[in-house]
């Protein structure tokens, strides 16, 4: 199975900031459409403050509506504009564009951001991931600009790039570059591969089988396949005769606010309609089910892992060559992550009574895990992965951010580790031939590889799967510290700067964090912070409660009713790059987005006085009605509900749209969102704007930059993401007094 997401199905989970964690060329930090060019409109929002160099903000109605929690009465004032649909919503959307854009037009230096942005983006090598070995053979998504959208191509081997062929191209069906593949996955025998294609950031894929000799479609197609709140999965019979499949609910079947919900397995025959497919499995799963499915080495198993919702709680079942499915896993086992073995037997993550994991191994004609085999037992790494293979097995850990790869026998034999560079990451491991194995490294100053290891002598070697930049980062040091959190706990900071730049406070900063659903802040690789460096700016990245890179306690530490941990430990990575005199509140900035853009509310609102700039991408703001949203009922496992009393309480303590206090100075604000996202309904963003330009006392501005056809940033086109990102460096170089990006010829040395 491969995504072109980072996690599997985590609807939010997806950091969208600081390319930590992209798999590709590209920034994470996905575009938006770039609205028209136009004058701003000439009135201002009623009742809102006014003065000197104050913007001319649209008129935004107040109309109050009042909702009771548990005995406490909240007021809502802008729930009118939750209506996208509304010829009013629209246009209060358009003049708020057309106020972005003029003044984001207005920036001296934009034409040569915008330039040097694509020239980085456009003149990034190609990019190969999702790697995936079948029948002698590997696909890949591959990215390389100019190209609009990645695309699906086949290959002989890892040594031999040259033989890539092209599958399925998305801007050969959609020339316009609004296609996207979601996903693929080939059949056993390397002979058909199915692949999710999904529109304009919608994230709801229809599934087509292709050939892979000739290229050409079966003709089989399945609808609803994949989506954006619940994901998608597939998996083949060793036959290679039909697959196994995530079926969402068709039109008519539910009630329209189900359409997003009730995940079951079905399962596909080729060569017949799709009307015709076979439930298999589902009808006990929960609401908010998201499914992961995988087929064994041998082709005579399949397993369907069940995430309930967005919390890292899973059920797991089995189906055996009889047609029989049995449970094997329940929520109270705490395991999150099921592998076959190269003999089929069960290799599993285990989280209970070890936060940090354990591996277990099971047979698959005894499932119990009450006598489940102990491989690995918990150590002070933390487990992400492993990979089985006939005589290994390799185990991909967390060091609070940074990887390492541990190889073991199948006995649980400690064999050594896979020498890697420090503070870097790694992201996939591939089984090749017999115990050999592919991983994709990557590092916050190398870009990413593919690298192959041999078991045989232990030595690594970069393969021809290499990625080359436009820019150098020879130039930049990178630092990894601790800064104290609030309640005394340590959280690490990793700081990238020029080589024997000064500490003197002078500095312009980027600080970014995630801090949720147990996703890490891994090394990454971005070319677009290249325009930062040469303004001598600092970037740093911080490792938040709430994420994963301490393993489960971690995690906990940060979600539900303890989720202020996460604003509080990235407040302190703030005060941090102050007091170390890295930066100061005239010279930092923050960037973050979906449930870092919820983490770049708190801080707006808890902090104002911290930051002099904020770019917020899909953020999340009004907690007390996210749940309300397909999507928010799958975070109800991560960030709680209002119908819990205590969960409210929580909830409510933070909510950013409901901190915004009047007549307050708050920092320069760009709040991102596009129209089609399926994760976090584009309201948030529309509310959390009109509040903010009716609330600030200040002349900083409150900008919203709203795309109508993009979503939360999978499938966003290159030419659009090269939009987006010229605006968002555009705002940041004049929030903070920046000049002009240096020419390519006057760019650090490569």
């Amino acid at each position: 199975m491969n995504r072109l997401r980072t996690t599997p199905a985590l609807t939010l989970a997806l950091p969208l900031l600081a390319a930590c964690s992209a798999p590709a060329s590209r920034p994470l930090d996905k575009p938006a459409a770039s609205p028209a060019a136009a004058t701003p409109p000439p009135h201002a929002a009623p009742g809102a403050p006014s003065g000197p160099g104050r913007l001319p903000y649209p008129a935004t109605a107040k109309r109050p509506v009042a909702s009771e929690y548990h005995g406490t009465r909240v007021v809502d004032d802008y729930r009118w504009l939750e209506d996208g649909s509304s010829p009013e919503v629209e246009r209060w959307v358009a003049e708020q564009n057309q106020l972005s854009r003029a003044y984001l037009d207005a920036v001296p230096a934009r034409g040569a951001i915008r330039a040097r942005v694509q020239e980085i983006l456009s003149a990034t090598s190609a990019n190969h991931y999702a790697l995936d070995e079948a029948g002698g053979q590997i696909f890949a998504l591959k990215d390389q600009p100019p190209k609009q959208q990645p695309f699906l191509v086949v290959l002989r081997s890892v040594n031999d790039p040259a033989s890539a062929r092209t599958l399925v191209d998305p801007e050969v069906i959609d020339p316009k570059g609004h296609t996207a593949i979601d996903w693929f996955v080939p059949s056993r025998d390397g002979k058909k591969v199915a692949v999710s294609l999904s529109e304009g950031g919608t994230e709801s894929g229809t599934v087509r089988v292709y050939d892979v000799a000739t290229g050409k479609e079966t003709g089989d197609t399945v609808p609803y396949a994949n989506s954006g709140t619940a994901g998608g999965s597939l998996a083949w019979t060793g036959d290679g005769k039909g697959f196994y499949y995530t079926r969402h609910p068709r039109p008519g079947e539910r009630p329209r606010e189900d359409m997003g919900f009730f995940q079951q397995i079905y399962f596909h025959k080729l060569g017949t309609p799709d009307k015709d497919d076979k439930y298999a499995l589902g009808t006990e799963f929960p609401r908010i089910a998201e499914v992961e499915l995988t087929t064994s080495e041998s082709g005579k198993l399949v397993l369907a892992s069940v995430q309930n919702g967005d919390g890292g709680e899973y059920w797991h079942y089995l189906l055996d060559a009889s047609g029989k499915w049995t449970r094997f896993a329940d929520l109270p086992d705490k395991v999150i992550r099921v592998v076959f073995g190269a003999d089929d037997r069960l290799y599993l993550l285990s989280r209970k009574d070890a936060p940090r994991g354990k591996v277990l191994r099971l047979s698959p004609g005894k499932l119990d895990l009450a006598r489940a085999e102990l491989v690995v037992p918990e150590s002070e790494a933390v487990i992400q992965d492993f990979l089985p293979t006939t005589g290994r097995l390799y185990v991909r850990d967390l060091l609070g951010g940074p990887s390492q790869v541990r190889v073991f026998d199948l006995k649980g034999k400690a064999l050594g580790t896979v020498p890697i560079p420090q503070v870097s990451s790694v992201r996939q491991v591939v089984r090749t031939q017999g115990d050999d194995m592919l991983f994709r490294g990557v590092s916050y100053t190398e870009p990413a590889a593919w690298f192959a290891y041999s078991a045989r002598d232990g030595k690594v070697t970069k393969t021809p799967l290499a990625m080359t930049a436009p820019v150098s980062y020879a130039d930049v040091e990178v630092a990894r510290e601790a800064c104290t959190s609030k309640d005394g706990t340590k959280v690490p900071i990793n700081i990238l700067r020029r080589k024997g730049a000064p500490l003197d406070g002078t500095a312009p900063a980027l600080l970014t964090g995630y801090g949720g659903y147990g996703t890490s802040m891994a090394p990454g690789f971005n070319p677009l912070w290249r325009l930062w460096f040469d303004q001598g700016g600092v970037v740093a990245i911080a490792n938040l409660r709430g994420g994963g890179e301490f393993g489960e306690a971690w995690h906990r530490g940060g979600n539900l009713t303890k989720k202020q941990n996460v604003f509080d430990d990235f407040a302190a990575c703030a005060q941090h790059l102050i007091d170390q005199r890295v930066t100061s509140p005239a010279r930092l900035a923050i960037r973050g987005g979906s449930n870092g853009g919820l983490l770049m509310g708190a801080l707006l609102t808890q902090h104002p006085e911290m930051v002099k700039a904020v770019v917020s991408h899909v953020g999340i703001y009004d907690m007390l009605r996210v749940e309300l949203t397909p999507n928010g009922a799958f975070n109800v496992t991560e960030f709680g509900t209002v119908m819990d009393p205590e969960q409210f309480k929580a909830l409510y303590a933070y909510s950013p749209y409901h901190h915004v206090k009047d007549g307050t100075a708050y920092p320069a604000t760009l709040f991102l969102t596009g129209a089609n996202d399926p994760r976090v309904d584009p309201w948030h963003s529309r509310k959390m704007a009109a509040r903010m330009q009716a609330a600030s006392s200040g002349s900083a501005p409150i900008l919203l930059r709203a795309s109508g056809s993009t979503g939360h940033g999978a499938g966003t086109p290159l030419s659009e993401e090269i939009e987006e990102q010229a605006d968002v460096f555009a705002f940041l170089f004049k929030e903070l007094g920046l000049g002009a990006p240096p020419a390519k010829e006057d760019a650090a040395p490569r």
